[in-house]
């Protein structure tokens, strides 16, 4: 590992406000047998705690377990909680994949996507959004979310990858079975090329259920090494912002794609 490990947090727990509602993907169990079923919720809410949604397949273009080369659609009946709830097709690493539609939001009020966009790394957009002649209030974004989460099957023996999302964070250590001794290594990805100098939240959940959350960068590759405790659950999250050219007054003037990655570091 090139980098070196903490050299870029850049705000410590506490520091960081509630400002966004995260998307991740939720296993009741990050390691489970080779003969267990897996079952995850999806979640949106902020410092890892927040409401479950359902198997709605209208809310969703794709659901997938990619353990390896193979890649099996997560099936299941519309309601259904938690959403993933299957039996693993092999043994090994499984990576859960899911990929929202679309969803709109409209900004009422310019302090909110002054916020947003501060904490998010984005504080360009407000200059952008003024050079473009935008309003202030009554403007629309549009966003969508690309979640990952490891489990362990079995052995758990395996690796993430590369699973073609718009925007997604990979996992370049396997944390059931590497060393993380030095940090839990990751690359950020937008449109399969990495993103350098980017913002990376790291939300860490202790055995007693409290959340701390820390911001950290990619180098020039895309990479960052994160720190990471034995017996803690992760939730690291990147987000981009693009500009949308609106065909109509109602239409979008932005779009957010958010990437995220869920693991858990065993004791």
């Amino acid at each position: 590992m090139k980098a070196i490990l903490g050299a870029a947090a850049l705000v410590l727990a506490g520091a960081i406000p509630a400002l966004a509602h995260e998307f991740w993907i939720e296993p009741e169990n990050y390691e489970v047998a080779a003969d267990a079923p897996l079952t995850a919720a999806l979640r949106v809410g902020e410092n890892m705690k927040g409401s479950a949604y359902a198997y709605v397949p209208p809310n969703f273009r794709r659901f997938d377990l990619v353990m390896g080369d193979m890649v099996v659609p997560v099936e299941g009946r519309a309601g259904d909680r938690p959403a993933l709830n299957m039996a693993a097709p092999a043994e090994g690493l499984a990576v859960v994949v899911h990929q929202t539609r679309d969803y709109l939001l409209t900004y009422r009020d310019w302090a909110k996507f002054e916020n947003f966009t501060t904490h998010k790394d984005f504080a360009w957009a407000m200059a952008r959004h003024d050079e473009r002649g935008l309003p202030r209030t009554d403007f629309r974004e549009q966003y969508s979310r690309y979640g990952k989460a490891l489990i362990a099957v079995g052995t758990g023996a395996g690796a993430d990858r590369e699973v073609g999302l718009l925007t997604e964070i990979v996992a370049e250590a396997n944390p059931y079975t590497d060393d993380l001794s030095g940090g839990f290594p990751v690359q950020v990805l937008y449109e399969g090329a990495p993103r350098a100098d980017t913002q990376i939240e790291l939300f860490e959940k202790a055995p007693d259920g409290t959340v701390e959350a820390t911001l950290h960068r990619t180098d020039a590759e895309g990479r960052a090494v994160l720190p990471v405790k034995p017996g803690h659950e992760y939730l690291v999250d990147s987000v981009v912002m693009r500009e949308m050219e609106p065909a109509s007054d109602t239409d979008p003037v932005w779009e957010s794609l958010w990437a995220s990655l869920t693991f858990k570091v065993p004791e």
